[in-house]
């Protein structure tokens, strides 16, 4: 048998794996990264977040803050085979970092504190996950804390998510005494060599202490992934081996079809259990062509179409990040699907309808990068020459045009004044900042109509300040920022109806239309909604159909009677009046807009305010003032729940009484309390 080039290019693609890293906020994502480049040899030494000096984290901000902003790519190859990776933040200001990632990523490492557990932001990127269908493995890291305890773990994963955890490897000792892993697949028990930074696995058989509990736990793995397969069932009743290699293959299908959550354990700051992790990827994360296809629109019918992962068809591909740089523009970053992308190739803007050159081809190693001439499909790369590129648009050949899915990101919910110090760094301010746009989908800027301000809104304080930072340090732009804003948004209490008339003489020719609408408001959290099942008899040109839907969106970014976004309404179209020889799309878009106007300000306008979900962890005789502090800033608590690491207290609250929350609650708690805030939804305002 004779394997073309081709053919062998498509069994070397089954050795790519396309993963993620992800958690809440210091559970050590980005240390974990650092183990799997330096145990690679991708890195010649460990950086640490610490002393500002990760890999991962090449942002100044990030060295200084000791987080991760970005989401960073690089790659690897460990075991012949070649990892992707793109570490994400793990504070909710910087939510979209992580959408974006799990959108094109074919796994991830779920990593999970042995001492905070489950927690908040954790349970938020694993609802985003299952939004995008990743299979999954689990790290739970920082065994050599004190009050680690493995066994806690295990049960919040299954309570929280309703996931089906299976540990692979269980802890030997804990906090201080935390020594090494027992693999109990293999039943080995693994030591990591401090002298070598853990580079060095010792393979040791299983001492006598722990021999009892390592037999539970290998007849616990065998249970579960013998409900997967008959194979291994029977060859359990039988009392016959069951071979290694069927039982990582068993565990890998139910992994890829996200009913098994394969579990490691280690710490990553005292170099253990990282490599066993990197097996993990290897054994149970699925190849691109083992996941299953991706959910495209065809441009031409308007039908859905599965996109599945072929070599052999033309070129497709996600954009799922720009990086602006000073020196070569935007970077874009790519997931490929089908096809190849070339060097010099003209490639379509799917999206925008635009064709482009791709000038470079990159592959990135975090903040340094390596010149490809190809990209294939299944592979993550980056490429320089695209002009008109945003975040989630979808490039192709012209010939087979299909939309892949778009990504969604949440609305910012709070805005800043900003203003430039002196007119000559105006213009430099808002190019900055329609840079800043452009690299993050949620963070915008506008112009004040009434007062005449430059507003700039995004997620959070963090965000923000993170914003304002790079702009007077990165961009060395001068500028003065106000006090933070809430962004509110504006909705109707009541369902009203009516009709508009248009009709102008412009350039010596008539304009007119006329359009009828019902506005009525939709249940909280429900967005916008647009329906137009109107057609005119004898027909009228798409595009003022397109025209009349034009009118009502840019009239929902206007408002009603405040000047804020509208959200939780519908816009049904109930007339359309035509003349084929005055009708025009700048009179259908007028009409509606004008009709939207009118109709929305008798359907009882009202100011909509963004309620946030808090979660708050405590020392439990700190819980009284917390819920006191909550309580006075409007909060409601709905639940409180009890761990290791103190009482975690769950509550929503207005986002306006909520600045300067972490002052308060330092004070509270004597510096021993943390919170998270994001988004949950809005709520006519009291």
């Amino acid at each position: 048998m004779v394997l073309h080039l081709r053919d062998m290019r498509i069994m070397d693609e089954r050795l790519t794996r396309n993963i993620g890293i992800m958690a809440h906020i210091d559970a050590g994502k980005t240390t974990t990264t650092e183990r799997i480049l330096f145990y690679t040899g991708e890195n010649h030494k460990i950086g640490e977040v610490d002393n500002g000096e990760a890999t991962m984290d090449f942002l100044q901000q990030e060295q200084d803050r000791g987080i991760t902003i970005a989401s960073a790519a690089t790659t690897c190859s460990w075991k012949g085979f070649q990892i992707n990776i793109i570490d994400t933040p793990g504070h909710v200001d910087f939510t979209a970092e992580v959408e974006r990632a799990l959108r094109v990523l074919d796994g991830c490492i779920v990593v999970f504190s042995a001492v905070g557990g489950v927690e908040p932001q954790t349970e938020t990127v694993w609802h985003q996950a299952d939004t995008y269908k990743v299979p999954r493995i689990g790290f739970i890291n920082k065994m050599d804390r004190m009050g680690a305890n493995f066994y806690d773990v295990l049960p919040q994963i299954k309570q929280k998510f309703g996931a089906n955890p299976v540990p692979v490897c269980i802890p030997v000792g804990a906090e201080s005494s935390f020594l090494g892993v027992v693999n109990v697949m293999t039943m080995k028990y693994l030591t990591f060599d401090s002298t070598d930074q853990g580079k060095t696995v010792q393979e040791n058989p299983i001492p006598e202490e722990l021999l009892e509990l390592a037999s539970e736990w290998h007849e616990k793995l065998i249970d579960s992934v013998s409900a997967f397969s008959d194979e291994i069932m029977q060859l359990y009743f039988d009392g016959k081996e069951i071979p290694l290699d069927l039982i990582k293959a068993t565990l890998k299908k139910a992994t890829v079809s996200r009913t098994a959550f394969p579990i490691f354990v280690g710490s990553s700051l005292k170099d253990i259990g990282v490599q066993t992790l990197l097996d993990g990827i290897i054994d149970f994360l699925p190849s691109p062509s083992e996941t299953p296809p991706v959910i495209g629109i065809s441009v031409k019918t308007g039908e859905e179409v599965l996109v599945s992962h072929d070599l052999r068809k033309q070129p497709l591909a996600l954009v799922f990040k720009i990086q602006v740089d000073p020196q070569v523009g935007p970077m874009d970053f790519v997931r490929v699907y089908n096809g190849t992308i070339k060097k010099g190739q003209m490639i379509m803007n799917i999206s925008k309808k635009k064709r482009e050159r791709v000038n470079r081809i990159l592959r990135m190693h975090a903040n340094r990068s390596e010149d490809l001439t190809e990209l294939e499909a299944g592979d993550i790369g980056v490429i320089i020459g695209l002009k008109e590129a945003q975040t989630g648009d979808t490039i192709g050949s012209e010939g087979q045009q299909i939309l892949l899915e778009k990504m969604h990101f949440p609305n910012p919910v709070i805005s800043v004044a900003i203003e430039a110090a002196t007119a000559d760094d105006q213009e430099k301010l808002k190019g900055a900042l329609a840079i800043l746009s452009q690299e993050d989908p949620t963070f915008n800027y506008k112009d004040d109509e009434q007062t005449g301000q430059l507003i700039i809104s995004g997620m959070g304080e963090l965000h923000l300040d993170v914003i304002v930072t790079r702009l007077t340090k990165e961009m060395k732009i001068k500028a003065k920022v106000g006090n933070p804003q809430v962004t509110y948004r504006e909705s109707v209490a009541k369902e009203a109806s009516g009709s508009e008339i248009f009709s102008k003489v412009l350039a010596g020719k008539e304009n007119s239309a006329t359009v009828g609408m019902t506005v009525r408001p939709l249940p909280q959290g429900s967005g916008l909604k647009f329906t137009n099942a109107i057609r005119v008899k004898g027909g009228m040109p798409q595009e003022f159909y397109d025209a009349i839907e034009n009118g009502v969106r840019n009239s929902f970014k206007g408002g009603i009677k405040f000047g804020y976004d509208c959200t939780d309404m519908e816009v049904v179209i109930t007339e359309i009046g035509y003349n084929e020889l005055t009708g025009t799309d700048f009179a259908f878009e007028a009409a509606a807009a004008l009709c939207f106007d009118k109709v929305a300000s008798l359907a009882s306008p009202i100011l909509m305010e963004p309620i946030m979900k808090v979660v708050v962890i405590v020392p439990s005789q700190y819980v009284g003032e917390v819920i006191s502090s909550l309580t006075s800033r409007g909060g409601l608590v709905n639940s409180m729940e009890s761990h290791t690491n103190g009482d975690q207290i769950n509550a929503q609250a207005p986002l306006s009484k909520m600045f300067g929350y972490s002052t308060i609650l330092r004070s509270a708690t004597q510096g021993r309390g943390n919170f998270t805030i994001e988004f949950d939804h809005y709520s006519p305002k009291q």
